[in-house]
């Protein structure tokens, strides 16, 4: 019969093969994620996952030096505002578009099919999974790249650059102000 064992919050990451190094004894059965994250600290009560094992696990056999804690996500993210995702891609397309107008060494005259590549990817990603800060993710940038050049265009890696130079540069701001308390 499995047991669980709660563990508390922390802020490093290790990976569930990292945990089979470090509990041998232990046959990990479910994890909710491929990579965990796992620190020395104590957390607070609200944080709080489990793993389950295929033997019982007691407490008391994890040392102080090896009692890895687990952190869950406390905080849950607004979910994407889609007139928020629609203002940001305007602004979005319109900075790409005369960026990369800029750089005809690069794109030739293929500009404005690779703004509009870009400009649907990071419209779909902004109504599907863009919460606020902190859920700002590379893979719409990669999917750009990968995109440009499926489509042999060129430029990719540099209109990706871009791309998400002007989001780290702006989107998490744009979000703070279109979510200010007037």
């Amino acid at each position: 019969m499995a047991s669980t064992y709660l563990l508390p919050s922390s802020s490093n990451t290790i990976s569930p093969s990292r945990i089979s190094t470090l509990f041998p004894s232990l046959n990990i059965t479910s994890i909710s994620k491929s990579f965990l994250s796992f620190s020395h600290s104590s957390a607070s009560p609200s944080c709080r996952t489990s793993l389950s094992f295929t033997r019982p696990v007691n407490p008391s056999h994890f040392t102080e030096q090896s009692r890895f804690v687990c952190r869950m996500c406390e905080y849950q993210f607004p979910d994407p505002i889609p007139e928020f995702a629609e203002a940001e891609t305007a602004k979005f397309k319109e900075h790409m578009l005369a960026r990369l107008t800029k750089k005809k060494e690069y794109f030739g005259d293929s500009v404005q099919e690779i703004v509009d590549i870009c400009t649907e990817i990071l419209n779909k990603f902004l109504h599907t999974h863009y919460g606020g800060p902190g859920t700002l993710l590379v893979i719409p940038f990669i999917d750009m790249a990968d995109a440009i050049t499926e489509k042999e265009l060129p430029g990719a890696p540099q209109a990706a650059r871009a791309a998400v130079v002007w989001a780290q540069n702006n989107i998490d701001k744009d979000w703070e102000k279109w979510n200010e308390e007037d």
